[in-house]
């Protein structure tokens, strides 16, 4: 399956508000369906209340629920910032949604400001997710775009390795471009990917960035197993 590549335009202000009441984009990827009376639904629903159970107080739960053919298999993630009683919510409404927009298909993943959630029927932990991912731009353009690419390229690299080298596989960090300028920057990995996985996930969402975002103030490229983004605006909470 090919990857697949969504571009998004936002404004500034509106990449700035971090909450979990609206998602920031989902994917059904899985063609297969499941009917509601089927094991398969049974261990959903089952997978969908572990997890939830689960990411407090570390802001990742994994788990697999049933076996063979019926077996699901799930995530959540909370951004590394994000407190236990608004990643436990954000994961609430992600479940919510993926039933809502995704019903009965036997794999799908959704993404908010706070956290993210995938199941599917296929066993995925530890490995690499090339085919889930989009990009989040903001419109407005840089006056120096070599320059200030090389100023990205240096925090987010950084923050690559950091947040490989820690057990929550998350890392922010800030550069000064200029004496009233600054630039945030973020990274952070699934933690069902070791250091070195998490690494090569991070560099390989950094060297697209040139490709969907050149010269723009700030960008995302978010995908299933890490997601890398920067702004000249502080990005996550205080």
């Amino acid at each position: 399956m090919l990857s697949i590549f969504l571009i998004l335009l936002l404004f500034s202000l509106s990449l700035q508000g971090g909450n979990c009441t609206s998602p920031l984009f989902r994917f059904c990827f899985n063609h297969e369906n499941y009917t509601d009376s089927s094991p398969y639904a049974t261990n959903l629903n089952q997978l969908f209340d572990l997890l939830y159970t689960k990411v407090p107080p570390t802001g990742f739960a994994l788990g697999s629920i049933g076996q063979g053919l019926d077996q699901v298999n799930g995530l959540a993630l909370c951004r590394g910032d994000v407190n236990t009683t608004n990643c436990m919510s954000c994961v609430n409404e992600a479940t919510k949604k993926l039933q809502e927009r995704c019903p009965n298909k036997k794999g799908a993943i959704v993404w908010y400001d706070y956290c993210l959630l995938k199941y599917s029927n296929e066993h995925f932990f530890g490995e690499i997710d090339e085919k889930n991912k989009f990009y989040m731009i903001n419109i407005y353009d840089v006056d120096d775009p070599t320059t200030f690419y090389a100023k990205v390229n240096e925090l987010l690299t950084t923050l690559s390795y950091n947040a490989s080298q820690t057990p929550k596989l998350y890392a922010t960090g800030e550069l000064q471009l200029q004496e009233s300028q600054t630039l945030y920057g973020l990274a952070q990995c699934t933690r069902d990917l070791f250091g070195p996985g998490c690494k090569k996930c991070l560099d390989d969402a950094i060297a697209e960035l040139p490709n969907c975002c050149d010269g723009k103030q700030g960008a995302r490229v978010v995908g299933g197993s890490c997601y890398v983004r920067y702004e000249i605006y502080p990005i996550v909470e205080a």
